[in-house]
């Protein structure tokens, strides 16, 4: 568990910046160019750590024969479909709005889970659920009327890449347990390059090719080769260790951590609601997994 949560945390920190490298990227590259050099980038950072540090796993898989179908979907709802939503979002509502409804994917995976996939949840999960959005709120000090300001076209898209990263946890658990950590991102992120590729040639919006400048360059290199990149081992590896409601409540630290960004690089002050929004959040995360530690559905092995 100490593993678990350390993952947790350290992804948390990664994906809490990608908010503002998003933000930064899609007025020049657009939304499928955004996904397409995110997921690119990520795919040539994963190549590199499986041919120099996973050998052994390279060499077991020709042994098998790869669940090829559900590595697409994976790629498609885990990566390429929700990338191509949050970016089109940011486009129109505000990058801490979008992490507000981001925070929604823990309810997604839990309701596909239960209909679709047959998975059981105790009270305490739904109660950490809602506990964990709730601190979400607290965090941010959002308000009705705040959020009746907002564009709903932005929100709908950002809801519906929630959706996504639901089916896609639910599918990878599922179906992909026998298949190593860092080949299956490896393989989904190649799979989305290549769909977000055609789709950024087919969409008049941004260009191809990034500009050499420094804010660019840097936000291309915090999204893709630490975003889309090595971050990704530590969410399948939550996924496949742990659930994938479990590894859908990152969604609930990012804000959080998007928050300690802005203060350590924009000078943004803590307020009490974030530290009360902090507790609330991480009692939250608790009581999720608190059902799970005790029946002991946390024991899928990685090949």
């Amino acid at each position: 568990m100490k593993k678990l949560y350390s993952s947790l945390v350290i992804l948390s920190i990664i994906w809490g910046a990608s908010f503002l490298f998003i933000k930064i990227l899609v007025e020049e590259l657009g939304p499928w160019g955004v996904v397409f050099w995110r997921c690119f980038l990520g795919t040539i950072t994963l190549c590199v750590v499986l041919i120099v540090f996973k050998r052994e796993e390279l060499s077991k898989l020709r042994e098998k024969r790869l669940p090829w179908l559900f590595l697409l979907l994976v790629a498609v709802f885990n990566n390429t479909l929700p990338f191509g939503f949050i970016a089109m979002s940011e486009l129109k509502i505000s990058s801490s709005f979008a992490s507000v409804i981001n925070a929604t994917t823990p309810i997604w995976t839990i309701v596909i889970g239960a209909i679709f996939f047959k998975v059981r949840l105790g009270y305490k999960q739904w109660l950490g659920v809602f506990t964990g959005f709730v601190g979400i709120l607290l965090l941010l000090n959002l308000n009705v009327n705040s959020l009746l300001r907002e564009n709903f076209i932005g929100a709908g898209t950002m809801l519906f890449a929630t959706f996504c990263y639901g089916l896609g946890a639910q599918l990878a658990r599922r179906y992909l347990a026998d298949v190593p950590i860092v080949v299956v991102s490896v393989l989904t992120l190649g799979f989305s390059s290549i769909i977000s590729f055609f789709l950024m040639m087919m969409s008049n919006e941004g260009v191809i090719f990034p500009s050499f400048k420094t804010d660019i360059l840097f936000s291309l290199i915090g999204l893709g080769v630490l975003g889309s990149g090595i971050a990704y081992l530590f969410y399948y590896y939550m996924v496949k260790e742990g659930s994938a409601e479990f590894a859908s409540l990152v969604t609930y630290i990012v804000p959080i951590t998007a928050m300690l960004w802005g203060y350590l690089l924009l000078s943004e002050k803590i307020s009490a609601n974030m530290v009360i929004g902090l507790f609330v959040v991480f009692t939250g995360v608790y009581l999720s997994t608190s059902t799970s530690r005790k029946k002991n559905v946390i024991n899928t092995k990685v090949v």
